[in-house]
C-alpha cells in the first residue's frame, strides 16, 4: 500500500475527476445537516481488499467521518456480507460513494483473481504466482497490493527496479550474449539479470551467458519440461519463469513441470471488478 501522503495524493486526483464541478444532484436535494450511515455490501463472493482506501476517500472529504472495518483485507466473503461501514454527513457519503467503490471494487477484483490462481497450484507446490507491469495507469500500487492480498507475489515494480531483457531489447542490443554482457557491466551489482527466451535454442544462449533468471515465453508444455531439465542440469543457480498465454487451467501443469515462477498478466489487466455496493440509511 502507498505511504499516507502518496495515497492521499492518488485519492485526491480521483476525487477531483468526479467532483471538480461539485455534486449538483446531492447539493440540490440533500440537506447539509442530514446524517447517514453507509454500508459496503458484497453483492457476490469476493476477497476483500481496500479497507484503508475506502476509509480515506471519505476522510479526504470530511475528517469527521467515522469508519468501521467489519471484515479485514484478505478475507473471503459470501454474497450480502457487510464489509465496511461509514457514518457522517449524507452529502459526504453520497459524493464519495463512487470513488470509494471504483477503487475498492478494482482492488477486490484483483485480490479475488489472484486468490483463484494461487488456489490452482498443486498442494505443496513451491512455484510462485506473480503479477506483471500490465496494470491500470496510476493505480499500480493499489493493484500490486491487491495481488499480495490475494496471496500472489509481485514482479518488478517499475523499469528502474530490475533488469528484464525482453525480445525488443534483444533486437536492439544485438542478441542475448551482448545484451546480458552489457547489462552485467552497467547494472548495479545488487540487480539480477533476467532474460526472456522464445525457444530452446535461445535458452542455450541464456545459459551460456549465465543469466540469473530465464523467462520462457509462450513455451509449449513439452518445451517447458525440456527447458526445466536443461536448466537444472546446466545452470542450477538460475530461476525459471514462464509467461505468455497463462490461463487458470494451465497453472497446475506448469507448476508440476517444476518452474519457479509463473507470471500472469491477467491478475491485473483482466481481473473483473468485484461487485460491491454502498447501501445508505438515515
Amino acid at each position: 500500500m502507498l505511504a499516507p501522503p502518496l495515497l492521499d495524493a492518488l485519492i485526491d486526483r480521483v476525487l477531483e475527476e468526479d467532483l471538480h464541478g461539485g455534486d449538483l444532484t446531492t447539493e440540490s436535494c440533500i440537506d447539509d445537516a442530514a446524517e447517514a450511515v453507509g454500508q459496503a455490501v458484497a453483492r457476490k463472493p469476493l476477497v476483500v481488499c481496500g479497507s484503508a482506501v475506502f476509509r480515506r476517500v471519505f476522510e479526504r472529504l470530511d475528517a469527521t467521518v467515522r469508519f468501521e472495518e467489519l471484515i479485514a483485507d484478505g478475507q473471503a466473503v459470501e454474497t450480502d456480507a457487510v464489509i465496511w461501514r461509514v457514518r457522517g454527513k449524507a452529502r459526504v457519503l453520497l459524493s464519495g460513494e463512487r470513488t470509494a467503490l471504483n477503487l475498492t471494487q478494482r482492488m477486490s477484483g484483483v485480490a479475488t483473481t489472484a486468490r483463484r490462481y494461487v488456489g490452482a497450484l498443486p498442494a505443496g507446490s513451491r512455484t510462485r504466482i506473480t503479477d506483471t507491469r500490465k496494470t491500470t495507469p496510476g493505480l499500480r500500487a493499489l493493484e500490486r497490493y491487491a495481488v499480495r492480498v490475494g496471496g500472489a507475489s509481485n514482479h518488478r515494480n517499475d523499469l528502474g527496479s530490475a533488469v528484464l531483457i525482453k525480445d525488443n531489447h534483444l533486437i536492439a542490443a544485438g542478441g542475448i550474449a551482448k545484451a546480458i554482457e552489457r547489462a552485467r557491466a552497467r547494472a548495479p551489482h545488487t540487480s539480477k539479470i533476467e532474460v526472456e527466451v522464445a525457444s530452446l535454442a535461445e535458452l542455450e544462449q541464456a545459459i551460456a551467458a549465465r543469466a540469473d533468471i530465464i523467462m520462457l515465453d509462450n513455451f509449449s508444455l513439452a518445451d517447458v519440461h525440456a527447458a526445466v531439465a536443461r536448466v537444472r542440469a546446466a545452470a542450477p543457480y538460475a530461476l525459471i519463469e514462464v509467461s505468455g498465454g497463462i490461463t487458470l487451467p494451465r497453472i497446475a501443469e506448469l507448476a508440476a513441470a517444476g518452474v519457479d515462477l509463473i507470471s500472469v498478466g491477467a491478475l491485473t489487466h483482466s481481473a473483473p471488478a468485484a461487485d460491491i455496493a454502498l447501501d445508505l440509511a438515515l
